[in-house]
């Protein structure tokens, strides 16, 4: 990467990335992240998502999404550790990080909403909705953390 190219998820200047997380709430909901408060992002086998993962720095924000029935952005979280080799991998080159839950949104951002919305449009849960760690504009982030209050 040439030093004038942001990575994936780069904010504005003088900003870190702002991410998007997604997971099936039958195997781990925004209810078990905030009981646990802390946890290994781990698992990921998708290269897209692994390089996102190595793009997260400790401070970045980040939006769990809750795919399965509720398909809706529920929570904020924030990055606590940059990628480090994944526990739970066979082979070296797949990363973990670890999250920290901030908040429960006072509504859920339905998926249908983020598609239906102009200042979503180039969101990539838009357009390929089976990748499971994306970057998001600090824009994005922050209108969709309005839009669930």
């Amino acid at each position: 990467m040439s030093p004038r190219t942001k990575p994936p998820g780069a904010g504005d200047a003088g900003g870190g990335g702002h991410w998007l997380v997604k997971q099936e709430p039958e195997s781990y909901s925004w209810a078990m992240f905030e009981r646990d408060r802390r946890t290994s992002w781990d698992g990921v086998r998708n290269y897209q998502a692994r390089n996102n993962l190595n793009g997260m720095r400790p401070g970045d924000p980040v939006l769990f999404y809750e795919s399965g029935e509720s398909k809706s952005v529920v929570a904020v979280a924030r990055v606590t550790r940059s990628a480090y080799p994944d526990p739970t991998a066979d082979e070296p080159a797949w990363v973990s990080v670890e999250l920290e839950a901030v908040r429960r949104l006072a509504r859920p951002v339905p998926l249908a909403q983020v598609k239906a919305d102009p200042a979503l449009a180039g969101v990539i849960l838009v357009r390929h909705s089976r990748l499971s760690v994306m970057p998001l504009t600090r824009a994005e982030f922050e209108h969709v953390v309005k839009l669930g209050g």
